[in-house]
């Protein structure tokens, strides 16, 4: 999670980005707050690298639940 969120560091548009850990549910949630939709998805490919290699199938139980959220 850590590297993921490193790869978004200098990104245009990159708000703010962290790592945090449901101490109840011993889970790990990242946040990131992008200004628009558009620079998420331009600084994506630089995130997906940053991860492609790990072992998702043996550290996660399920698929990470995602949220893209705007407001209202």
């Amino acid at each position: 999670m850590h590297r993921f969120g490193r790869a978004m560091e200098g990104k245009k548009g990159l708000i703010m980005a962290h790592t945090t850990k449901d101490e109840d549910k011993n889970q790990l949630i990242g946040l990131a707050i992008w200004d628009s939709k558009k620079n998420w998805l331009a600084a994506r490919p630089a995130m997906i690298e940053a991860v492609k290699d790990d072992p998702f199938e043996e550290w996660e139980l399920k698929p990470p639940e995602v949220y893209h959220l705007t407001k209202v």
